[in-house]
């Protein structure tokens, strides 16, 4: 066969490789096809009856075909088929068997349409499908199936979620865990106009756009650098979020914690961006952990204040900041609150003013950074905010993506799975109950 194949794929007296390449492949494809339908349409002992959901046992009716795409292209199967006199339902034990009851595609093709599905678009899964793999599906099976795995791995959180709600979460076993983080922060995703009939827009006067998917990390850190800066483990991070309300994303990020080993550590922080649901959380499923803001989310403040304070004056924003960034990175926040106080109350930024003091005043425990640098702790939240970005934002916020709240998650479930580095651990599990 390969000899027919180089003999016939040269163009214009040159050997094209790619398309030897290709055609080997659709022939391995043809070949491996053939061997698995023989495979599946292997006889086997057909039970003359089987037990059936109401409690009887199904009788024999007929052998029936099955299409089946698999990841070496469609095949025929045929299975015995049975009918219960009593409820009147047919089943075909051999779907249940092989994992394929009611679809026509294998676990292994959904399994490469949920990966796909995660990471791009459906519509350019489907062509990274047929591209990759040879195999021709269409946008909608891709959607279909990557939101089908992601509400399963949604539907296993919710029922760790519920056993942590119950107090009923084993104590991880394992060695002590010199630094333990909890990072959290929040992000919105476009949505369809009837996911936010009643919700106030983010600007004021204009509908809603976008609902806020509440994203949290976990990761841990052994030891630091040659010079004494925090190194986060490497392969440590975990992530987990949703399209939620803060209590319920607090008993999610609660949960992940415990499972990553919270009630090992020696040392545990909680940080995020000053927002009061992210603190709200802390004091409820964190109580004793170290809160910090995250330094660089607070410098900002400081950047967009002056950017009010001398609208079109770079110099003059630079003096103002200088010692205003000094007292806040030497953990000086009463000083730096009692400066914002006393700018001019006539002035026109004065309502920005009193809001930042207030929120610097506020965070003042979790702004003390020297002090955290002394403990060997991080105080930026880089990680999180990575996260926003890499998790959620590069694959559910791509122009004209408009979601439904339960299809994001289904995605965000997925997404947060697989770069959790959990997909095989969670594939084999499925494989074996399956």
């Amino acid at each position: 066969m390969l000899e027919v194949i180089f003999t016939g794929l040269r163009k214009s007296g040159r050997f094209d490789l790619e398309a030897v390449e290709m055609a080997t492949r659709a022939a391995a494809h043809h070949l491996g096809a053939s061997l698995v339908e023989q495979l599946l349409s292997a006889p086997s002992i057909c039970e003359p009856n089987v037990s059936c959901c109401c409690g009887q046992r199904a009788r024999f009716h007929e052998v029936r075909p099955k299409q089946l795409i698999t990841v070496v292209g469609p095949v025929r199967m045929e299975r015995p088929y049975y009918v219960c006199p009593y409820c009147h339902q047919g089943q075909c034990p051999r779907d249940a068997e092989l994992d394929v009851e009611g679809t026509e595609c294998s676990p292994g093709v959904r399994r490469m349409m949920a990966l796909v599905g995660s990471e791009t678009s459906f519509d350019k899964g489907r062509q990274q499908m047929e591209m990759l793999a040879g195999l021709k599906v269409t946008a909608k099976a891709v959607e279909r199936h990557a939101e089908a795995i992601g509400a399963d791995l949604a539907a296993r959180e919710q029922r760790q979620i519920q056993r942590a709600k119950q107090l009923h979460l084993p104590m991880a076993a394992g060695e002590r865990i010199p630094f333990f983080y909890v990072q959290m922060d929040g992000v919105q995703v476009p949505v369809r106009r009837s996911e936010t009939e009643g919700r106030a827009g983010r600007i004021e006067g204009q509908p809603a756009r976008t609902r806020e998917c509440k994203l949290g990390c976990i990761f841990t850190q052994t030891t630091v650098d040659d010079q004494d800066r925090p190194v986060r483990d490497e392969d440590s991070t975990t992530y987990t979020g949703a399209i939620e309300t803060a209590e319920e994303f607090g008993l999610r990020i609660y949960t992940e914690a415990w499972q990553r080993g919270w009630s090992r550590a020696e040392i545990k922080v909680v940080m995020g961006d000053g927002a009061d649901w992210i603190w709200n959380i802390a004091d409820q499923h964190f109580p004793g952990a170290i809160q910090i803001v995250d330094l660089y989310h607070a410098r900002q403040h400081l950047w967009s204040l002056a950017s009010k304070l001398y609208p079109n004056d770079e110099a003059r924003q630079k003096r103002w900041l200088i010692p205003k960034l000094n007292q806040l990175d030497n953990g000086k926040i009463e000083k730096l609150v009692g400066s914002l106080r006393t700018l001019p109350a006539s002035h026109s930024a004065s309502a920005w003013i009193l809001q930042e003091a207030n929120y610097f005043a506020k965070n003042a425990d979790r702004m003390r950074y020297p002090q955290f640098r002394r403990q060997k702790l991080f105080v930026g939240s880089g990680v999180i905010e990575a996260g926003c970005k890499t998790v959620i934002g590069s694959r559910l916020k791509q122009s004209g993506m408009f979601w439904m709240v339960c299809g994001a998650n289904t995605i965000i479930a997925l997404r947060c799975n697989r770069l959790s580095g959990e997909f095989e651990d969670y594939w084999a599990d499925r494989q074996q109950v399956a």
